[in-house]
């Protein structure tokens, strides 16, 4: 058994309203860090703040180490939270924001002061604890709530978009700063977010949401390079896929995707999966890195359609080319290899390595 166990998991805000989650199902094992991603509403905060009794559930369970743990009160459950707006109160100080949920636990003067002390040191704020939270800056008093967070030794470490009110700069480096704190805790962490750049950097397993829904679970790597739908495919990558309608039609042999603007003879290891779908219509997609181009343009392996680049979007490292294929007028390709390449310029594209996602319309789930 898994330590946290969520079990058919609902969530309704009136007796017939909607669901706003929808029979969830999720094992996660001790010492995790797990993110919860998706679009605003999908329901991942409304999941954690059943997990930590702030809501009540509509139906299913929640189990830690095999104990139910929805008739229980907030406090009694084991679990910290962190907020989005940090929640630290302003009229104490550092050592007396970080103290307080143990004092409510009446533990001894010197237990508290051990406590206090070794959590401002994991988190690094053991110079400030005198000071206020007016007196310190936004990512200072996140520590200071991650301090409170793991004082209590919890058996679960909750946070809600924990990073949304600090600078760029300032998320990155808190990112690498929670996950070294997740590791010398040994907690077992789950981390709401809609950054797909947070997820991707944290998370051990991703959890992607969808109107009430887990679209999928896995690793980084195989959410991005393995979508199972054609929304974590749109969702998760930056630029976003590039989605093209299809046609599957069988010549012979082979099998060829084909739609406004290009013929892609589909690689061979794609044919039992796509034979049933000869003679209709598909979503084909393909990341913008794995369009290769060639200004000559030859045609070889991989050959997808020519076209012409319309704009270049130098970004430093690599470049962004913007082309029109079809009736899709803003194909992005990912460039190392033609970062000056001209705007204008006649190219032959090729699909890499047969890194294409072929995805079924009415049920947009991939297809493989």
């Amino acid at each position: 058994m898994s330590y946290l166990e969520i079990k058919n998991l609902q969530k309704r805000y009136t007796a017939k309203g909607p669901l706003i989650v929808d029979n969830m199902n999720l094992s996660i094992e001790k010492g995790e860090f797990i993110v919860f991603l998706g679009p605003s509403g999908c329901g991942k905060t409304t999941t954690i703040r059943m997990i930590s009794g702030l809501e009540e559930i509509s139906g299913g369970d929640i189990t830690v180490d095999g104990e139910s743990i929805v008739n229980k009160l907030p406090r009694e459950r084991g679990v910290s939270m962190i907020f989005q707006s940090y929640a630290v109160w302003p009229h104490m100080t550092v050592y007396d924001n970080i103290a307080y949920p143990l004092k409510l636990q009446k533990l001894p003067k010197d237990e508290i002061k051990k406590r206090v002390q070794a959590a401002a040191e994991a988190t690094e704020i053991q110079g400030l604890l005198k000071r206020y939270p007016a007196q310190m800056s936004g990512g200072q008093r996140q520590r200071v709530a991650v301090s409170r967070a793991i004082v209590v030794e919890p058996r679960l470490f909750l946070m809600d978009e924990p990073l949304s009110n600090l600078d760029a700069k300032l998320r990155v480096s808190m990112r690498t700063e929670l996950k070294r704190i997740h590791t010398k805790q040994g907690s077992t962490s789950i981390f709401v977010t809609h950054d797909q750049s947070e997820a991707m950097s944290m998370a051990d397993r991703i959890v992607v949401m969808y109107k009430g829904k887990i679209e999928q679970i896995g690793t980084p790597m195989e959410v991005y390079q393995d979508s199972a739908t054609r929304f974590v495919a749109e969702f998760i990558g930056t630029p976003p896929t590039n989605f093209f309608d299809a046609s599957i039609v069988r010549e012979g042999q082979e099998i060829y995707a084909r739609g406004e603007g290009f013929d892609y003879k589909v690689p061979s290891s794609l044919h039992s999966a796509l034979a049933g779908y000869a003679g209709k219509e598909i979503d084909m997609g393909i990341r913008p890195e794995y369009i290769d181009i060639l200004p000559d343009q030859r045609k070889q392996d991989g050959y997808f359609c020519d076209a012409r680049i319309d704009f270049v979007e130098p970004q430093g490292s690599h470049s962004i080319l913007i082309t029109e294929i079809g009736a899709n007028k803003n194909v992005k390709i990912h460039t190392v290899d033609h970062m000056d390449i001209k705007q204008g310029t006649k190219v032959s594209c090729h699909v890499k390595n047969g890194m294409v996602m072929f995805f079924d319309k009415e049920s947009s789930k991939r297809i493989k």
